[in-house]
């Protein structure tokens, strides 16, 4: 999305904490060298690194436009919107990309976010939530989208085989749905299955082995199109939180997928806004039983695999690219130009 705006003529800042936990634990584990794939996919983003609310400050003097993440620490939040009661110039909103609403609201509500704007919600159901805390017509739905400058199918077709499933085991929140859309699955259509990701712990890696399935540790997001490039078919298993608390929410991964052109099963998600069609864009498993007997058709049929990936990459292409967001993105800042106007009430 920086990268975008940036191509569209916007100056772009993106600001990161000095101390950063995402970063000195990459460091740690890799090294500089973990760093050489973002480096080469996205040279041209400007990154200012910040320890101090001065620091902050001066980065943000000439802003027009402030998007705080909701990843962020309290005092962080509070400051912006403080800024912003007290005059600054810019328009300020919160972006949410999380379950944390439904699955930790306190977390959320510690936040002060008097003196937003308005909110990014990234689905109908969060953003049904912000409007029931009072924030009215100042919430905009700003759906997750692919970049498709990198996320796109390999220029060279190569050898496919086999499955690929990227995500972080997290902590056992859908331990019970990788099992039974993912693990047995695989290994009961004879289909070698690769993971990259994170945080498995000792159960989990012998969970893996016990399927035959081989762990590969940390994968850079932007090499993702490079394994995606190298497998017949990949599967989304949402967190139990987008099933039953804010169902109808994709995940990055399912656009990146899409728009890389590679099949795609489903475990069961509502599209509830219709933002892809599904048995057309991907197929949908609605029990274990399901999601083995679409893996095996993927894996015999190079006519249904095909049709899946034309479909998807055209929906991807008509409607959910980092190009269609940042249009949105400006026409949401435009209903804010040259205003002051605050929700009523605060969550």
């Amino acid at each position: 999305m920086l990268r975008e705006l940036s191509l569209r003529g916007h100056d772009v800042l993106a600001l990161e904490p000095e101390s950063s936990w995402s970063l000195e634990n990459l460091l740690r584990d890799h090294g500089e060298a973990g760093l050489d794939a973002y480096r080469a996919a996205y040279p041209d983003l400007r990154v200012t690194r910040y320890a101090t609310q001065d620091d902050i400050a001066f980065a943000l003097a000439d802003a027009d436009a402030v998007i705080m993440h909701e990843w962020n620490e309290p005092w962080l939040v509070a400051t912006l919107g403080r800024a912003r009661r007290q005059g600054a110039r810019f328009t300020l909103l919160f972006h949410d990309t999380h379950h944390r609403a439904v699955s930790d609201p306190d977390a959320i509500r510690t936040f002060d976010l008097d003196g937003y704007d308005g909110v990014l919600a990234f689905g109908e159901t969060l953003a049904a939530i912000y409007r029931r805390w009072g924030w009215g017509r100042h919430v905009h739905v700003w759906h997750e989208a692919a970049d498709t400058c990198l996320f796109r199918p390999p220029q060279h077709e190569g050898l496919r085989e086999g499955l690929v499933w990227i995500g972080n085991w997290g902590d056992g929140e859908r331990s019970t749905e990788l099992e039974s859309f993912l693990l047995r699955p695989a290994r009961t259509a004879g289909l070698p299955l690769d993971i990259h990701g994170v945080r498995y712990p000792k159960q989990a890696l012998g969970s893996l082995a016990a399927h035959g399935a081989r762990y590969r540790g940390w994968l850079p997001n932007a090499r993702v199109p490079e394994a995606f490039a190298r497998h017949l078919a990949t599967v989304h298993v949402p967190r139990r939180f987008y099933v039953d608390l804010l169902p109808g929410i994709p995940t990055i991964r399912v656009f990146e997928a899409l728009a890389c052109g590679i099949p795609l099963v489903c475990a069961p998600w509502r599209d509830e806004e219709g933002l892809f069609q599904p048995g057309q864009d991907y197929l949908v498993a609605k029990d274990e039983a399901a999601m083995t007997s679409h893996l095996r058709a993927l894996c015999n049929d190079p006519g249904l695999r095909a049709g899946l990936a034309l479909h998807g990459l055209a929906t991807i292409a008509a409607r959910h690219g980092c190009a269609h967001r940042a249009t949105e993105l400006i026409e949401i800042f435009g209903t804010y130009h040259g205003t002051h106007s605050m929700p009523e009430t605060a969550a």
